[in-house]
Protein backbone atom coordinates (compact mmCIF):
# COMPACT_ATOMS: atom_id res chain seq x y z
CA UNK A 1 0.00 0.00 0.00
CA UNK A 2 1.43 3.66 -1.00
CA UNK A 3 2.35 5.48 2.14
CA UNK A 4 -0.50 8.24 2.26
CA UNK A 5 0.91 11.71 1.27
CA UNK A 6 1.18 14.49 3.88
CA UNK A 7 1.89 18.07 4.41
CA UNK A 8 2.78 18.47 7.64
CA UNK A 9 2.69 21.64 9.22
CA UNK A 10 6.70 22.76 9.96
CA UNK A 11 6.41 24.52 13.01
CA UNK A 12 7.32 27.83 12.74
CA UNK A 13 6.90 31.70 13.54
CA UNK A 14 4.69 31.90 10.31
CA UNK A 15 2.55 28.38 11.51
CA UNK A 16 2.19 28.61 15.36
CA UNK A 17 0.07 31.01 17.10
CA UNK A 18 2.06 31.23 19.73
CA UNK A 19 4.86 33.02 17.74
CA UNK A 20 2.03 34.74 15.60
CA UNK A 21 0.96 36.49 18.65
CA UNK A 22 4.32 37.59 19.41
CA UNK A 23 5.16 38.94 15.99
CA UNK A 24 1.93 40.51 14.64
CA UNK A 25 -0.54 39.85 17.80
CA UNK A 26 -4.02 41.52 15.74
CA UNK A 27 -3.32 39.62 12.26
CA UNK A 28 -4.98 36.59 10.91
CA UNK A 29 -2.91 35.14 8.29
CA UNK A 30 -4.98 33.66 5.67
CA UNK A 31 -4.31 29.86 6.63
CA UNK A 32 -6.22 30.48 9.61
CA UNK A 33 -9.17 32.17 8.45
CA UNK A 34 -11.90 29.80 7.90
CA UNK A 35 -14.89 29.62 5.07
CA UNK A 36 -18.02 31.05 5.46
CA UNK A 37 -20.01 27.85 6.29
CA UNK A 38 -17.29 26.69 8.72
CA UNK A 39 -16.79 29.67 11.00
CA UNK A 40 -17.85 29.43 14.81
CA UNK A 41 -21.65 31.57 13.63
CA UNK A 42 -22.11 28.95 11.01
CA UNK A 43 -24.65 27.29 12.93
CA UNK A 44 -27.19 28.55 15.61
CA UNK A 45 -24.93 29.07 19.07
CA UNK A 46 -27.10 28.02 21.78
CA UNK A 47 -26.71 29.68 25.14
CA UNK A 48 -25.32 26.33 27.74
CA UNK A 49 -28.72 25.14 28.50
CA UNK A 50 -30.32 25.08 32.24
CA UNK A 51 -27.53 22.67 34.30
CA UNK A 52 -25.79 22.28 31.09
CA UNK A 53 -24.50 18.67 30.03
CA UNK A 54 -25.59 16.03 32.18
CA UNK A 55 -23.71 15.53 35.92
CA UNK A 56 -22.19 12.16 36.74
CA UNK A 57 -21.01 11.25 40.83
CA UNK A 58 -19.24 8.37 39.97
CA UNK A 59 -19.51 7.81 43.79
CA UNK A 60 -22.81 7.18 43.89
CA UNK A 61 -22.15 4.43 41.60
CA UNK A 62 -19.40 3.26 43.28
CA UNK A 63 -20.60 3.93 46.73
CA UNK A 64 -24.08 4.75 46.44
CA UNK A 65 -27.05 3.46 48.15
CA UNK A 66 -29.21 0.91 45.84
CA UNK A 67 -31.52 4.04 44.67
CA UNK A 68 -28.97 6.26 44.26
CA UNK A 69 -26.88 3.56 42.21
CA UNK A 70 -29.78 2.97 40.20
CA UNK A 71 -30.72 6.91 39.32
CA UNK A 72 -27.34 7.80 38.47
CA UNK A 73 -26.91 4.24 36.16
CA UNK A 74 -30.39 5.61 34.15
CA UNK A 75 -28.49 9.20 34.31
CA UNK A 76 -25.54 7.84 32.63
CA UNK A 77 -27.61 6.24 30.03
CA UNK A 78 -29.10 9.23 28.79
CA UNK A 79 -25.87 10.96 28.84
CA UNK A 80 -24.60 8.60 26.95
CA UNK A 81 -27.79 7.87 24.53
CA UNK A 82 -28.83 12.05 24.09
CA UNK A 83 -25.71 13.77 24.67
CA UNK A 84 -22.67 12.01 24.18
CA UNK A 85 -21.01 13.56 26.61
CA UNK A 86 -21.30 13.94 30.21
CA UNK A 87 -19.00 15.64 33.35
CA UNK A 88 -18.12 13.72 36.02
CA UNK A 89 -17.45 14.43 39.49
CA UNK A 90 -16.40 12.48 42.53
CA UNK A 91 -13.82 10.79 40.24
CA UNK A 92 -11.51 10.48 42.77
CA UNK A 93 -8.61 11.87 40.95
CA UNK A 94 -6.95 13.68 43.32
CA UNK A 95 -7.07 17.51 43.12
CA UNK A 96 -3.22 18.21 43.31
CA UNK A 97 -2.10 15.66 40.33
CA UNK A 98 -4.59 17.95 37.98
CA UNK A 99 -3.43 20.52 39.30
CA UNK A 100 0.23 19.46 38.65
CA UNK A 101 -0.40 18.08 35.24
CA UNK A 102 -1.94 21.57 33.84
CA UNK A 103 1.30 23.08 35.26
CA UNK A 104 3.65 20.86 33.55
CA UNK A 105 1.28 21.71 30.53
CA UNK A 106 1.20 25.17 30.27
CA UNK A 107 4.91 24.92 31.32
CA UNK A 108 5.54 22.86 28.33
CA UNK A 109 3.91 25.48 25.51
CA UNK A 110 5.48 28.96 27.45
CA UNK A 111 9.13 26.73 26.59
CA UNK A 112 10.52 29.11 23.78
CA UNK A 113 10.12 27.61 20.57
CA UNK A 114 13.72 25.96 19.80
CA UNK A 115 12.83 24.19 22.91
CA UNK A 116 9.52 22.57 21.62
CA UNK A 117 10.74 22.34 18.25
CA UNK A 118 12.60 19.08 19.49
CA UNK A 119 9.74 17.08 19.90
CA UNK A 120 8.19 17.59 16.00
CA UNK A 121 5.35 15.84 14.90
CA UNK A 122 6.52 13.97 12.13
CA UNK A 123 4.69 13.47 8.59
CA UNK A 124 2.16 10.67 8.97
CA UNK A 125 2.43 10.46 12.81
CA UNK A 126 -0.03 12.12 15.82
CA UNK A 127 2.38 12.15 18.26
CA UNK A 128 4.87 15.32 19.07
CA UNK A 129 4.91 18.88 18.97
CA UNK A 130 2.85 20.60 15.92
CA UNK A 131 -0.48 20.11 14.07
CA UNK A 132 -2.20 16.91 13.36
CA UNK A 133 -4.45 16.05 10.91
CA UNK A 134 -2.99 18.04 8.22
CA UNK A 135 -2.79 16.57 4.65
CA UNK A 136 -2.85 19.66 2.01
CA UNK A 137 -1.19 22.79 1.51
CA UNK A 138 -4.22 24.74 1.41
CA UNK A 139 -5.78 23.19 4.03
CA UNK A 140 -7.00 25.42 6.91
CA UNK A 141 -5.11 25.08 10.16
CA UNK A 142 -6.66 25.37 13.53
CA UNK A 143 -5.84 28.34 15.89
CA UNK A 144 -4.18 25.91 18.64
CA UNK A 145 -0.64 24.44 19.47
CA UNK A 146 -1.02 20.52 20.02
CA UNK A 147 1.54 18.52 22.02
CA UNK A 148 0.60 14.57 21.92
CA UNK A 149 2.36 11.47 23.15
CA UNK A 150 1.61 7.43 23.13
CA UNK A 151 1.57 6.36 26.55
CA UNK A 152 -0.22 2.27 27.05
CA UNK A 153 0.98 0.21 25.87
CA UNK A 154 4.91 0.98 25.87
CA UNK A 155 5.54 0.03 22.48
CA UNK A 156 3.41 2.51 20.92
CA UNK A 157 5.71 5.13 23.01
CA UNK A 158 8.24 7.40 21.28
CA UNK A 159 10.64 7.85 24.18
CA UNK A 160 12.72 10.85 21.82
CA UNK A 161 9.13 12.32 22.05
CA UNK A 162 9.14 13.13 25.91
CA UNK A 163 10.53 16.61 26.89
CA UNK A 164 13.38 16.90 29.15
CA UNK A 165 11.85 20.44 30.06
CA UNK A 166 10.10 20.82 32.72
CA UNK A 167 12.01 18.15 34.53
CA UNK A 168 9.09 16.99 36.51
CA UNK A 169 6.52 16.61 33.20
CA UNK A 170 7.64 12.43 32.48
CA UNK A 171 7.08 11.80 36.39
CA UNK A 172 3.83 13.99 36.23
CA UNK A 173 2.39 12.61 33.09
CA UNK A 174 3.12 8.70 34.20
CA UNK A 175 0.85 9.22 37.33
CA UNK A 176 -1.89 11.29 35.63
CA UNK A 177 -2.28 8.97 32.90
CA UNK A 178 -2.15 5.71 35.56
CA UNK A 179 -5.14 7.58 37.50
CA UNK A 180 -7.27 8.47 34.15
CA UNK A 181 -6.50 5.02 32.79
CA UNK A 182 -7.82 3.32 36.32
CA UNK A 183 -11.27 6.00 35.64
CA UNK A 184 -11.73 5.00 32.58
CA UNK A 185 -12.00 1.32 33.52
CA UNK A 186 -14.42 2.14 36.37
CA UNK A 187 -16.56 3.91 33.31
CA UNK A 188 -16.87 1.39 31.28
CA UNK A 189 -17.64 -0.63 33.62
CA UNK A 190 -20.62 1.35 34.39
CA UNK A 191 -21.86 2.03 31.01
CA UNK A 192 -21.55 -1.73 30.06
CA UNK A 193 -24.32 -2.07 33.08
CA UNK A 194 -26.25 0.56 31.68
CA UNK A 195 -26.58 -0.84 28.48
CA UNK A 196 -28.02 -4.32 30.56
CA UNK A 197 -24.54 -6.04 29.74
CA UNK A 198 -21.67 -7.23 32.99
CA UNK A 199 -19.69 -4.62 34.12
CA UNK A 200 -16.27 -6.59 32.57
CA UNK A 201 -17.86 -6.52 29.09
CA UNK A 202 -15.70 -4.07 27.46
CA UNK A 203 -12.62 -4.46 29.84
CA UNK A 204 -12.42 -8.35 28.19
CA UNK A 205 -13.09 -7.16 24.77
CA UNK A 206 -10.26 -4.44 24.74
CA UNK A 207 -7.12 -6.33 25.72
CA UNK A 208 -4.44 -3.81 26.77
CA UNK A 209 -5.86 -0.62 25.84
CA UNK A 210 -4.56 2.11 24.07
CA UNK A 211 -4.09 5.10 25.74
CA UNK A 212 -2.79 8.70 24.42
CA UNK A 213 -2.80 12.04 25.96
CA UNK A 214 -3.29 15.09 23.56
CA UNK A 215 -1.98 18.59 25.43
CA UNK A 216 -4.19 21.75 23.26
CA UNK A 217 -2.81 25.37 23.87
CA UNK A 218 -5.11 28.07 22.43
CA UNK A 219 -3.80 31.42 22.65
CA UNK A 220 -6.02 34.53 22.67
CA UNK A 221 -7.22 35.40 19.16
CA UNK A 222 -7.85 38.74 17.87
CA UNK A 223 -10.65 37.86 15.58
CA UNK A 224 -12.29 34.64 17.17
CA UNK A 225 -15.15 34.86 14.66
CA UNK A 226 -12.80 33.79 11.82
CA UNK A 227 -11.42 30.89 13.01
CA UNK A 228 -11.52 27.49 15.10
CA UNK A 229 -9.25 26.42 17.39
CA UNK A 230 -10.49 22.90 16.94
CA UNK A 231 -12.19 21.37 13.58
CA UNK A 232 -15.60 19.93 14.02
CA UNK A 233 -15.19 16.07 14.87
CA UNK A 234 -15.94 13.10 16.39
CA UNK A 235 -13.49 10.73 18.52
CA UNK A 236 -12.39 7.54 17.74
CA UNK A 237 -11.61 5.90 20.74
CA UNK A 238 -13.96 4.27 23.22
CA UNK A 239 -13.78 6.85 25.74
CA UNK A 240 -12.08 10.24 25.99
CA UNK A 241 -11.45 12.29 29.38
CA UNK A 242 -10.81 15.97 28.92
CA UNK A 243 -9.39 18.11 31.35
CA UNK A 244 -9.88 21.96 31.03
CA UNK A 245 -7.91 24.35 32.49
CA UNK A 246 -8.53 26.25 35.15
CA UNK A 247 -9.58 29.94 34.49
CA UNK A 248 -9.37 28.97 31.17
CA UNK A 249 -11.79 30.25 28.44
CA UNK A 250 -15.13 28.31 27.40
CA UNK A 251 -13.86 26.74 24.14
CA UNK A 252 -15.26 23.43 23.92
CA UNK A 253 -18.58 23.04 22.17
CA UNK A 254 -20.94 19.96 21.45
CA UNK A 255 -23.12 19.50 18.64
CA UNK A 256 -26.72 18.96 19.85
CA UNK A 257 -29.89 19.02 17.31
CA UNK A 258 -28.06 21.04 14.34
CA UNK A 259 -27.04 23.54 17.70
CA UNK A 260 -23.38 24.29 19.03
CA UNK A 261 -24.28 24.19 22.43
CA UNK A 262 -21.26 25.58 24.61
CA UNK A 263 -19.86 23.22 27.95
CA UNK A 264 -19.46 25.19 30.57
CA UNK A 265 -16.53 24.15 33.06
CA UNK A 266 -17.41 22.61 36.41
CA UNK A 267 -14.77 23.12 39.02
CA UNK A 268 -12.15 19.96 39.13
CA UNK A 269 -14.78 17.67 37.15
CA UNK A 270 -13.97 16.30 34.00
CA UNK A 271 -15.55 15.79 30.96
CA UNK A 272 -16.12 12.59 29.18
CA UNK A 273 -17.71 11.87 25.51
CA UNK A 274 -18.02 8.80 24.33
CA UNK A 275 -16.13 7.68 20.89
CA UNK A 276 -16.88 6.31 17.47
CA UNK A 277 -15.89 2.53 19.13
CA UNK A 278 -18.36 2.56 21.64
CA UNK A 279 -20.99 3.78 19.15
CA UNK A 280 -20.16 0.61 16.57
CA UNK A 281 -20.35 -1.83 19.89
CA UNK A 282 -23.89 -0.41 21.37
CA UNK A 283 -25.00 -0.27 17.22
CA UNK A 284 -25.60 3.31 17.27
CA UNK A 285 -27.46 3.17 20.82
CA UNK A 286 -24.86 5.31 22.51
CA UNK A 287 -23.25 7.79 19.99
CA UNK A 288 -20.03 9.40 19.31
CA UNK A 289 -20.66 13.52 18.79
CA UNK A 290 -19.70 15.59 16.90
CA UNK A 291 -17.60 18.61 19.12
CA UNK A 292 -15.25 21.74 18.13
CA UNK A 293 -13.23 24.19 20.07
CA UNK A 294 -13.37 28.18 19.54
CA UNK A 295 -10.82 30.34 21.08
CA UNK A 296 -11.42 33.97 22.83
CA UNK A 297 -10.14 37.19 22.18
CA UNK A 298 -8.80 38.07 25.50
CA UNK A 299 -8.22 34.51 27.52
CA UNK A 300 -6.10 31.42 26.41
CA UNK A 301 -7.20 27.92 26.89
CA UNK A 302 -5.66 24.52 27.82
CA UNK A 303 -6.85 21.55 27.65
CA UNK A 304 -5.50 17.93 28.33
CA UNK A 305 -7.29 15.15 26.29
CA UNK A 306 -7.16 11.29 27.15
CA UNK A 307 -8.09 8.92 24.52
CA UNK A 308 -8.74 5.47 25.75
CA UNK A 309 -9.74 2.77 23.09
CA UNK A 310 -9.08 -1.31 22.48
CA UNK A 311 -6.03 -3.10 21.67
CA UNK A 312 -4.62 -2.66 17.72
CA UNK A 313 -5.43 -6.31 17.35
CA UNK A 314 -9.01 -6.71 18.41
CA UNK A 315 -12.06 -7.02 15.61
CA UNK A 316 -15.08 -4.76 16.54
CA UNK A 317 -18.44 -4.93 15.43
CA UNK A 318 -22.05 -4.28 17.09
CA UNK A 319 -22.89 -6.88 20.23
CA UNK A 320 -25.04 -9.23 19.11
CA UNK A 321 -27.35 -8.25 21.98
CA UNK A 322 -27.59 -5.00 20.87
CA UNK A 323 -28.48 -6.48 17.62
CA UNK A 324 -32.49 -6.81 16.89
CA UNK A 325 -35.32 -5.79 14.55
CA UNK A 326 -35.96 -2.24 16.05
CA UNK A 327 -32.00 -1.96 16.22
CA UNK A 328 -30.70 -3.68 12.72
CA UNK A 329 -26.99 -3.75 12.26
CA UNK A 330 -25.61 -0.37 11.08
CA UNK A 331 -21.63 -1.49 11.04
CA UNK A 332 -19.78 -4.04 10.06
CA UNK A 333 -16.76 -5.95 11.86
CA UNK A 334 -13.31 -4.58 11.82
CA UNK A 335 -10.04 -4.89 12.86
CA UNK A 336 -9.34 -1.48 14.86
CA UNK A 337 -6.07 -1.08 14.16
CA UNK A 338 -6.90 -0.42 10.81
CA UNK A 339 -9.80 2.23 11.88
CA UNK A 340 -7.53 3.71 13.98
CA UNK A 341 -5.13 3.96 11.12
CA UNK A 342 -7.81 4.99 9.11
CA UNK A 343 -8.73 7.99 11.34
CA UNK A 344 -5.32 9.56 11.60
CA UNK A 345 -4.50 9.80 8.18
CA UNK A 346 -7.33 11.82 7.58
CA UNK A 347 -8.32 15.66 8.13
CA UNK A 348 -10.82 16.11 10.88
CA UNK A 349 -14.58 16.42 8.68
CA UNK A 350 -17.40 15.88 11.34
CA UNK A 351 -18.28 11.82 11.50
CA UNK A 352 -16.97 11.77 8.26
CA UNK A 353 -14.25 9.08 9.33
CA UNK A 354 -17.61 6.81 10.70
CA UNK A 355 -18.49 5.89 6.88
CA UNK A 356 -15.15 3.51 7.31
CA UNK A 357 -17.74 0.78 9.74
CA UNK A 358 -20.86 2.00 8.33
CA UNK A 359 -22.34 -1.08 6.06
CA UNK A 360 -22.98 0.33 2.83
CA UNK A 361 -26.35 -0.35 1.12
CA UNK A 362 -26.95 -0.42 -2.15
CA UNK A 363 -28.45 2.90 -2.66
CA UNK A 364 -25.26 4.24 -1.15
CA UNK A 365 -22.62 2.36 -2.72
Amino acid sequence: MAPVPTFPVKVGQIDDVQELRKVEPSTIPERFVRDLTERPSSLATALSPPGGIPIINLSKLMKGNHDEFHNEILNLATACEEWGFFQVIDHGIELNLLENIEKVAKDFFMLPLEEKKKYPMLPGTVQGYGQAFVFSENQKLDWCNMFALGVEPHFIRNPKLWPAKPAEFSETLETYSRDVRKLCQCLLKYVAISLGLKAETFEEMFGVAVQAVRMNYYPPCPRPDLVLGLSPHSDGSALTVLQQGKGSSVGLQILKNNTWVPVQPIPNALVINVGDTIEVLTNGRYKSVEHRAVTHKEKDRLSIVTFYAPSYEVELGPMPELVNENNPCKYRRYNHGEYSKHYVTNKLQGKKTMEFAKIQTQNST
